[in-house]
């Protein structure tokens, strides 16, 4: 592994002393996996999520929104009833 270039595509800057570190703790993780791509998987359907979890989904029901003086209430700066905001486009 040559974690120099490894670190330069991570955009990571690493001292002397992680140069020396993370080689060792790379080529277990790399030994892992390669350990894992050993097991019979071909029965196992793929997933999203190791928890069978599914949407909630609520009905879309309309309801009254705030007041305008209460939404912009706790607003810095406002114009009228819109937030005033820093430009940020020239």
């Amino acid at each position: 592994m040559d974690i120099e270039h490894i670190s330069l595509l991570a955009r990571l800057r690493l001292t002397e002393k992680e140069k020396e570190l993370f080689p060792g703790q790379v080529g277990d993780i790399v030994e892992y996996i390669n350990k894992l791509n050993e097991l019979d998987t071909s029965d196992i359907k793929p997933t999203a999520h190791v928890l069978p979890i599914k949407n909630v989904f609520r009905e879309d029901v309309t309801t009254a929104s705030l007041p305008g003086e209460t939404a912009l209430g706790n607003a810095p700066e406002k114009e009228g009833s819109f937030y005033r905001v820093p430009k940020i486009i020239e």
